[in-house]
C-alpha cells in the first residue's frame, strides 16, 4: 500500500522538503482514501475528522515538524490510525479527567457495575479484541486496598480497545471498512459501559 511507503519516507525524512515534495500524494493517495472511510463509516458511526497532520513541538525536545501518522475521529465512539506500521483502530476513554477517573474507580469498586465490567472485557478479548489500560498506576489509588478483586482496573486512568492490522494488500481495498466496522462493533459493549457509567468529560457536558 502506497500510502504506508510515504510514512516510512516521513520517518526518514521530516522535514518540510520531504513533506511539500509529497503533499499531492499526501493528499490523494493517504487523506483522501481516510476521507473515503470516514464517509462510509459516517450512517452507523457518526462524522469522523481527521487531525492535523503538524505536531505541536512548543513543549517537546523532539522538533520534528510532522506526524508519522495519520490519525481519525469518529463523533460516534472511534479512533482510526494510518501508519508505516499499518492500520490500528481504537474505541473507549483514552484519558480520564479527575470527575471521570472518580465515577470509574466507583463503578469499578461497585460490586454490580464493577462485575459487569469484567464480564464485557473478558466476552470482548474472547472476540479478539484487545482491551488495554492507560496511565496505569503502579499501585492502589488513594482510598481503595490494595487486595481489592479489581484492583488491576481501580489502576488505570484510561480503558479502552485496540487493535492493529500490519501492512497487507486488503488495507487499500474495501476489506479496510469491513475490518474496521467488525472491531466497532465488538468494541460497543465496552464503549456502552464507560458512557453509562463514567460518562463525558467536564468539558464535553
Amino acid at each position: 500500500m502506497e500510502a504506508l511507503e510515504f510514512y516510512e519516507g516521513l520517518s526518514a525524512d521530516n522535514s518540510k522538503t520531504y513533506w511539500t515534495r509529497h503533499l499531492a500524494f499526501y493528499e490523494e493517495q493517504v487523506r483522501g482514501p481516510m476521507l473515503e472511510l470516514l464517509a462510509a463509516l459516517e450512517p452507523e458511526f457518526g462524522p469522523g475528522k481527521i487531525f492535523r497532520p503538524y505536531r505541536d513541538v512548543r513543549f517537546s525536545k523532539d522538533k520534528t515538524p510532522y506526524k508519522t501518522h495519520l490519525g481519525a475521529w469518529l463523533e460516534g465512539g472511534g479512533y482510526l490510525q494510518l501508519s508505516a506500521d499499518g492500520l490500528a483502530a481504537g474505541s473507549g476513554y483514552y484519558q480520564l479527567d479527575s470527575g471521570q477517573l472518580g465515577r470509574f474507580r466507583e463503578a469499578v469498586a461497585n460490586d454490580v457495575s464493577g462485575t459487569l465490567l469484567i464480564g464485557i472485557i473478558a466476552e470482548t478479548e474472547k472476540a479478539g479484541i484487545g482491551v488495554v489500560g492507560r496511565d496505569t498506576l503502579k499501585t492502589a489509588p488513594r482510598g481503595y486496598p490494595k487486595d481489592h478483586p479489581r484492583i488491576e482496573l481501580l489502576r488505570h486512568k484510561g480503558l479502552i480497545t485496540w487493535t492493529e492490522w500490519p501492512p497487507a494488500a486488503w488495507l487499500g481495498t474495501a476489506a479496510a471498512k469491513t475490518r474496521v466496522v467488525e472491531f466497532l462493533r465488538g468494541s460497543l459493549p465496552l464503549r456502552h459501559w464507560l458512557d453509562d457509567h463514567v460518562g463525558p468529560p467536564l468539558a464535553a457536558q
